[in-house]
């Protein structure tokens, strides 16, 4: 396999990184069309004794610096403020997510190996305790289902209602007005997620991860696409991991929006 072959494989999963990370299809894309005209315009920045995969995190950490990936912080169940600084968001992402040791995250964050585990630890923590919400679940193989319950119901949400099919779906979401969608992309009467979804949104401001055994499809950067993406079969972690960075981003967004309203009255 030549370079740019290895290159053009990887990409899908550097996408669903810097979309997870940004909380946004366009940032994250954004993001990765950046370091890839840098690496055309030099290519000697890849190492090449090292596996390409890594090579390809390594410098899009080192090359793209955005001031929207910003600290994060949640009230926790205790009342505390718990602190989501983005070094701890990337670990938990890079080793969850995309699979990679904590020595091959530390060698793309240019950190010492041993501090990843804490970051990790860290942040695993804080994520059981600063984030509780309203969950519904659109899956239509019911051992799947129970197993994201299971995960779910684990780091303290509550799940409001397990549907099959795009009618039922949409239907949920109307009546329990959920915080968060884990959502499949084919459902039970041969519908899509993703419609389903669509529609959910047209009512109401969610964030949607999506599960899927094919994420390369989704992730080609030329269509309008998910920002949140989970591959079957999956890891309790991966699951943690972007449901945690899915609602802090958005209850992030969600403050800054109450702020920005309470600004402008506080004007008028």
């Amino acid at each position: 396999m030549s370079l740019r072959e290895a290159l053009v494989a990887e990409l899908p999963f550097l996408r669903r990184y810097a979309r997870a990370l940004t909380g946004s299809q366009s940032l994250g894309d954004a993001a990765v069309r950046e370091v890839l005209e840098a690496l055309l315009e030099a290519p000697e920045e890849l190492q090449s004794d090292k596996p390409v995969r890594i090579e390809l995190f390594r410098i899009f950490h080192r090359l793209w610096q955005p001031a929207m990936v910003e600290p994060l912080a949640s009230k926790g169940r205790s009342g505390v403020i718990a602190q989501f600084p983005v070094v701890m968001r990337q670990s938990l992402l890079l080793t969850a997510v995309e699979g990679f040791s904590e020595e091959e995250t530390a060698t793309i964050l240019n950190l010492a190996s041993g501090e990843i585990g804490s970051y990790v630890r860290d942040a695993r923590t804080a994520i059981t305790d600063a984030l509780s919400a309203d969950v519904l679940i659109i899956e239509d193989e019911s051992i799947i289902a129970l197993h994201i319950k299971q995960i779910v119901e684990s780091l303290g949400h509550n799940v409001v209602g397990i549907v099959r099919t795009h009618s039922e779906a949409v239907a949920a979401a109307r009546e329990k007005r959920p915080e968060l969608v884990l959502a499949d992309i084919s459902l039970a009467d041969g519908s899509s997620g993703i419609d389903a979804v669509k529609e959910i949104l047209t009512e109401q401001d969610v964030p949607v991860i999506f599960i899927t055994a094919f994420p390369e499809r989704l992730l080609t950067g030329a269509r309008p696409e998910p920002t949140y993406l989970i591959t079957k079969p999956f890891e309790p972690e991966t699951v943690v991991a972007t449901i945690g960075q899915a609602l802090l981003l958005h209850r992030q967004q969600g403050d800054e929006k109450i702020s920005d309203s309470a600004g402008t009255f506080s004007a008028a």
